[in-house]
C-alpha cells in the first residue's frame, strides 16, 4: 500500500497547504481561528501560521467581508485560500459570490481574473445541528463563472486542492466533515478493493467504479464527496444480497458540469440513480438527471431515481439526524425500483 493511500483526508489537506505555502510566494491564508496551536476547527491549517506568520491570518466572525477581502486579493494578483469554519456560513457571503467574484472577469473583458479557492466543509452525521450541518453546496451550482470541487476518500484530495489553488476561477473547493477522519483509498492497479476504478477529466477528475471490469450493470449511481462511501456500501450490498450490479460515477467537479463519465456509464447500464446529501428539492441529482435525459433520452430504460436528504432542517439528535439523511437503504430501495433490474 503507498504512502498515499495511508493518509487521512485532515493529513493530505494540510500536507499540500504545506506544499502550496513553500512553493509560492503569493498564497495566502485566512479564517476564523486558522492560528496555531489550535489550527482550525478541524485541524486542516495546523502548523501553517508558525512557519507562515505573515501570509496566515485569524479573522473576526464576518463571512461577508471575508468573501470581499479574498476577492480583493485575488484581483491585486495574490492567491488567497479563504477557510469557512462551516460551509453553512457561505450563505452570508452570497452576495459578494453573485454580483463580485463570479461577475468581474466577465465584466471587465478578461483583464482581470479572480483566482481565490474558498474552502470550507460541509455535510451532517456529527450531531451538529440544524446550522452547522448541512449540505448547501447547490446553492452554488447556479452561478456562472465559478468552479465547485467536492473531493471525496477515492480522489487524490491533496492534487485537486493543488489544482484548485492554480485555477484562474473561483474555485469552492467542498470537503465533507466525514472526508478529515476517513483514509484516502486511492486506485491501485486499476483497483480499489474488488472494485475496477477507471478516472477521467483533468484537472478535477471522475471515478467510475465496477464490480464487473465494466462488463455487466443494470444502473449508474452517481454521487460525489461525503455520499460515496454510502453509496459504495449500498452496491456491495446489491451485489451481496441480490446479485445486482451497478456501475458508480463519484464526480469531483460539480460545476461545470462534466458529463462524459456519467453518459459513458449509463450507454452501458441503462439506468440512473443520482445520490446527494443535500436536500432533494432543487438539488444536484435534479440537474444530472435533466441532464442525462437531454443528452441520452435513448439509453435509459426506466426514470430516474434520485436520493437525498429529506426537504427539511437537520436535527440535532443523532438517531433522528441518521433518519433525515440519506441511508444506504435508500440508496439499495433506489436501484431496485428501476425496471429491468432483475433478470
Amino acid at each position: 500500500m503507498s504512502t498515499v493511500q495511508q493518509k487521512r483526508g485532515v493529513q493530505a489537506l494540510n500536507e499540500t497547504l504545506h506544499a502550496l505555502f513553500a512553493e509560492r510566494d503569493d498564497v495566502v491564508l485566512f479564517g476564523e481561528d486558522v492560528l496555531d496551536p489550535y489550527g482550525g476547527a478541524f485541524k486542516v491549517t495546523q502548523g501553517l501560521s508558525d512557519a507562515y506568520p505573515d501570509r496566515v491570518l485569524t479573522t473576526p466572525i464576518s463571512e461577508a467581508s471575508l468573501f470581499g477581502v479574498a476577492a480583493g486579493m485575488a484581483l491585486r494578483g495574490q492567491r488567497p485560500i479563504l477557510e469557512i469554519m462551516f460551509g453553512d456560513f457561505v450563505a452570508l457571503g452570497l452576495d459578494q459570490i453573485v454580483n463580485g467574484i463570479s461577475k468581474f472577469r466577465e465584466m471587465y473583458d478578461d483583464q482581470v481574473t479572480v483566482p481565490l479557492v474558498v474552502r470550507t466543509p460541509m455535510g451532517g452525521r456529527r450531531g451538529y445541528g440544524p446550522t452547522h450541518s448541512q449540505s448547501l453546496e447547490k446553492l452554488l451550482l447556479g452561478i456562472p463563472n465559478i468552479c465547485v470541487v467536492a473531493p471525496s476518500e477515492c480522489h487524490d484530495v491533496g492534487s485537486l486542492l493543488a489544482a484548485a489553488v492554480e485555477d484562474e476561477r473561483p474555485v469552492f473547493f467542498i470537503e465533507n466533515k466525514l472526508l478529515y477522519g476517513r483514509v484516502i483509498r486511492r486506485p491501485d492497479h486499476g483497483h480499489i478493493g474488488e472494485l475496477a476504478v477507471r478516472e477521467s477529466g483533468d484537472p478535477y477528475p471522475a471515478l467510475t467504479f465496477s464490480a464487473t471490469d465494466f462488463t455487466e450493470g443494470v444502473a449508474t449511481v452517481v454521487t460525489y464527496g461525503g455520499m460515496l462511501p454510502v453509496v459504495l456500501d449500498a452496491v456491495t450490498e446489491l451485489v451481496l444480497e441480490q446479485e445486482i450490479f451497478c456501475e458508480v460515477v463519484a464526480l469531483s467537479q460539480l460545476v461545470p458540469i462534466e458529463l462524459d463519465a456519467v453518459l459513458e456509464s449509463v450507454a452501458r447500464t441503462g439506468a440512473l440513480v443520482t445520490a446527494e446529501e443535500g436536500t432533494l428539492t432543487g438539488g444536484f441529482g435534479a440537474e444530472i438527471a435533466a441532464r442525462v435525459q437531454e443528452a441520452a433520452w435513448s439509453d435509459l430504460r426506466a426514470p430516474v431515481q434520485r436520493v437525498a436528504a429529506r426537504d427539511g432542517i437537520i436535527p440535532s439528535a443523532r438517531p433522528l439526524e441518521d433518519d433525515m439523511l440519506p441511508s444506504v437503504e435508500d440508496v439499495v430501495a433506489a436501484v431496485t425500483a428501476l425496471d429491468g433490474v432483475r433478470s
